[in-house]
């Protein structure tokens, strides 16, 4: 995994300026929680990324659990952190009001944990699948997995929503796996 540059740079600066646009006092808590949280862990990350990424030979085979925790709240760069926290940004806003928020941080904190576990595992059915032990290997970080399943949350609390993808009209309930497939294509890895 790339070393990524710290500091101020033009995707933190947007990504500020975002937040200032709707105002830290309609940001509900959980949700500027984990903004300044995942801000503040870009700005002075725990480790390197390659000592807090997510694979299947760190955290089995070299038990370094410790990354299951880690790795959804470090970013690659500062791109990465933007539309990962934009994207918190909308989704917390509405599903923190809808939900209240204790049980909001409940389900980041199991969504966080849960989405390592679930990229593990699928990494390790495609080594048995494909016989190829370089799946072991792939390294991951970031938010996207906790995003992607508060989307599908928010679509079950929100049906019958058209969402825009990419120009597309597309019904929100399959919006989220349209996003996913188109985000593959954008930016594999």
């Amino acid at each position: 995994m790339e070393r990524r540059q710290r500091g101020v740079s033009a995707g933190l600066l947007l990504l500020l300026y975002q937040i200032s646009q709707v105002g830290l006092q309609n940001i509900p808590s959980v949700t500027l929680g984990v903004l300044v949280l995942n801000i503040f862990l870009f700005l002075n990350p725990v480790r390197p990324l390659s000592e807090v990424c997510l694979s299947v030979n760190e955290a089995v085979h070299r038990k370094n659990w410790q990354r299951l925790l880690l790795a959804p709240f470090h970013h690659a760069d500062d791109w990465h952190l933007y539309y990962n926290m934009i994207s918190m940004l909308w989704k917390g806003i509405m599903l923190e009001r809808k939900l209240k928020s204790i049980w909001f941080a409940y389900i980041i904190a199991v969504f966080s944990l849960l989405i390592g576990v679930v990229y593990m595992v699928l990494e390790l059915l495609l080594v048995i699948i494909l016989d190829d032990p370089s799946y072991e290997m792939n390294c991951g970080v970031g938010f996207s997995g906790v995003l992607f399943a508060l989307k599908v949350l928010n679509n079950h609390y929100n049906p019958g929503r058209v969402s825009n993808v990419l120009g597309l009209p597309i019904s929100s309930k399959y919006a989220c796996w349209v996003e996913l497939v188109a985000i593959h294509f954008i930016s594999p890895g």
